[in-house]
């Protein structure tokens, strides 16, 4: 058995334990009793949370089962207690002290405290396991995640605004002044928290809005009780009780009836919104080009209200991440006027109805803004899907006739199936024909190397037009003249053509080689690459012919199947960066960012496929960035024009890394990539000075793995604005 106690607090004499504990297998459901150390029971309240991240790390399943745990328990002063986690008369005991392993409100857990519970006997013999399973490398920079990580309630109350900026809010006059309308469809909804949820909407910093509600809960209901007295006491709150419950569709739509406002907020009756959300949105339509769809980050808020956890920090508007899955969800704001447009919520995807409706929402809207605020908090409630992505899989199924109804308005033949992941979604394009594709493989010496990159796509690849043109650029073993006469002879498809300048430029050499390609698109490709996935060549082309993208990135791995490549974000590391670098192509990333199709400001060229229409309206490479950021560049110039750049996983590849040009370690070389580094950073300033729109900006650019900015920098960057 294998468990852990993730999170500790006490407050106000209460205890609460936020952990998962897990059998031999997926469907081994653990019983917990809490004990003192004289064995003497203690009541507790416990809510079973389906567990995602266990789900994969230990079964690498889709499927979800009750694994995760909140319990609360009375505190008696000076005492130590034992958790006992049993299934199938087995029994396994935690002993600990909620004193020593908590840390008080207002304090940042220190790293001490990050190692004592590394150090407790379960986290070593887990970690002794994946040490078997995976190797000392990986367990190392396992570790290493956990202790950078922070605790993201404490960076919450840290960044959250105070109440002197509450009032500054309060006290603003915009020139224009929306009406918000917030749409709650309500069904026996338990009486606690609706009544948080309305009084999160009384407590916001912006007045002018109105809160409808739709009540399908039945005759004697508690719920019209607490409408009707809230109704009594503030006549922005108005609400309707249905005859009968008319489905989730059914229900919002009746509450979306009674809307006058201007614009349209969706929202949940067990939720809660911070208290500057609303602001927030009337300060984005108060922007110069006024938003016709707004949507902003969120978190997960314990049923008692006491926790929060789990933040989503999103990226700039992602359409292919949105296909993906309904990654905008909270907090959405759309105008009434669009609503007008595409029509009323349609129960035929009850269950995805949301996801339907934002999917039609951002067809037709003009502009889409993204606030980077956590604004909204998801109730985790045993029904929700925050808690339970399981317990909805309807809403699964409908999110699959959502997305195919989608590509079908767009005019793409799709297939779309269950991703990655409960909630994720794969989408295949059709494709267009088989046109010709031009594969650019600049290389030098290493014969080995680039025999094994051509045999794999000879062998694996079952795309029937390429062309290839192999760039040699001043090659001086005798071998590999040999090969390229061998290759010559037996492929009519192949063709060597000679770079003769003697300083090495890659944008040079690339451009070199396009002007010798037939195919109406091209893909750039190392020399040190190796074709994993048989299909990768096709994926790539199934994004590459939609009108709007202008060139695809694969994931790259390094021969330890860990991620070498899953995209590129703008002022990660510096100037841009790999995210996810290093980690198990197995390990869960921050929502599955490294599994599922995205858009992203930049791919790699070390696997891209582009348009050769593109590459010739963007002027190719820049032959001014000799080595590095050329193809950064090529993407940013290809995002200025309008086109998408698109990552996707499902074109896997492993990658060996610039071995035939060794590493930027000489005066000169140092010397030329600070050339380079100012070069690009003149090119893109606007980029580098307001962050990648694909990288949200409380997540560190320090660190590949999507892991929260430090409170102090998040505070640094609200006060120079």
């Amino acid at each position: 058995m294998k468990y852990n106690i993730d999170f500790t607090k006490i407050k106000d004499g209460t205890v609460t334990l936020v952990g998962w504990a897990a059998g031999d297998k997926i469907s081994d459901q653990v019983e917990y009793r809490l004990e003192t150390r004289d064995h003497r029971e203690v009541e507790m309240d416990i809510i079973p949370v389906r567990r995602y991240d266990v789900m994969q790390e230990l079964f690498s399943a889709r499927e979800n089962y009750h694994h995760g745990f909140l319990i609360n328990f009375r505190l008696e002063e000076g005492m130590t207690y034992r958790l006992i986690f049993s299934f199938d008369g087995k029994r396994r005991i935690e002993r600990f002290d909620p004193v020593k392993l908590s840390v008080e409100d207002g304090q940042e857990p220190s790293v001490i405290l990050k190692i004592k519970k590394l150090l407790r006997p379960r986290t070593i013999t887990n970690g002794l396991i994946y040490l078997k399973e995976n190797g000392f490398r990986k367990l190392w920079k396992k570790t290493v995640r956990a202790l950078r990580k922070p605790d993201y309630m404490k960076w919450y109350m840290k960044i959250m605004p105070d109440e002197e900026e509450l009032e500054r809010q309060r006290r603003e006059i915009f020139a224009y002044q929306p009406k918000f309308s917030l749409i709650v469809p309500v069904y026996r909804t338990e009486e606690t928290v609706l009544r948080e949820m309305i009084d999160s909407v009384r407590s916001q910093t912006y007045t002018h809005w109105e809160l409808c509600f739709a009540d399908g809960s039945g005759e004697g209901s508690h719920t019209f009780d607490i409408l009707e007295s809230y109704a009594k006491k503030d006549e922005r709150i108005r609400y309707c009780i249905l005859e009968k419950n008319e489905g989730i569709s059914g229900n919002t739509n009746a509450a979306l009836k009674m809307v006058t406002g201007d614009y349209i907020v969706l929202a949940d009756h067990d939720d809660t919104l911070a208290p500057e959300a609303l602001y927030q949105c009337a300060k984005a339509l108060n922007r110069p080009i006024r938003p016709d769809v707004i949507y902003s980050d969120e978190d997960k808020i314990s049923f008692d209200g006491k926790i929060l956890s789990d933040p989503h920090l999103k990226p700039d508007f992602s359409p292919d991440f949105l296909r993906t899955g309904n990654y905008i969800c909270h907090l959405f704001v759309v105008s009434k006027a669009i609503v007008d447009k595409i029509g009323e919520f349609r129960s035929v995807y009850d269950g995805a109805q949301d996801f339907d409706f934002i999917l039609r929402c951002t067809e037709v809207a003009n502009e889409v803004y993204h606030i980077p605020k956590i604004l909204y908090h998801w109730r985790i409630s045993e029904t929700s899907t925050a808690a339970n992505p399981e317990n909805k899989r309807y809403a699964y199924e409908a999110g699959i006739k959502a997305v195919k109804a989608h590509c079908e308005r767009m005019g793409w033949d799709a297939k779309v199936d269950h991703g990655q992941g409960l909630g994720y979604y794969r989408t295949t394009y059709a494709l267009k024909g088989t046109p010709l594709i031009s594969v650019i493989i600049p290389t030098k010496d290493h014969r080995e190397q680039l025999k094994t990159c051509l045999d794999s796509i000879f062998e694996k690849c079952k795309y029937p037009n390429l062309e290839f043109i192999l760039v040699e650029n001043n090659s001086t073993d005798p071998k590999t003249f040999e090969y390229y006469r061998e290759l010559e002879a037996a492929h009519p498809n192949l063709k060597v053509v000679e770079w003769k300048e003697k300083t090495f430029n890659y944008s040079k050499i690339n451009n070199f080689g396009v002007t010798f390609a037939k195919g109406e698109y091209l893909l750039l490709l190392n020399n040190d690459i190796e074709l994993i996935e048989e299909n990768s060549i096709e994926e790539m082309l199934s994004y590459c012919q939609r009108e709007d993208v202008g060139a695809v990135g694969a994931r790259l791995l390094y021969s330890d199947r860990t991620i070498q490549h899953a995209g590129v974000i703008i002022g990660l590391g510096g100037v841009a960066g790999h995210p996810f670098v290093g980690m198990d192509v197995k390990d869960q990333s921050y929502f599955l960012r490294s599994s599922v199709v995205q858009n992203y400001s930049a791919v790699t060229a070390a696997c891209m496929m582009t348009k050769r229409s593109v590459y010739e309206e963007v002027g190719g490479f820049c032959e001014d960035l000799a080595v590095t950021f050329n193809d950064v560049d090529y993407c940013l110039k290809i995002r200025k024009t309008g086109k998408l750049v698109v990552y996707t996983p499902f074109a896997t590849l492993y990658h060996y890394e610039s071995k035939s040009r060794g590493q930027d370690d000489s005066p000169d070389k140092l010397r030329r990539f600070e050339k380079e580094v100012e070069l690009f950073s003149d090119r893109w300033t606007e980029i580098l000075d307001n962050g990648d729109p694909y990288f949200n900006p409380n997540l560190s650019a320090k660190n590949p793995y999507f892991i929260l900015k430090e409170w102090r920098d998040v505070l640094g960057e609200k006060s120079e604005k």
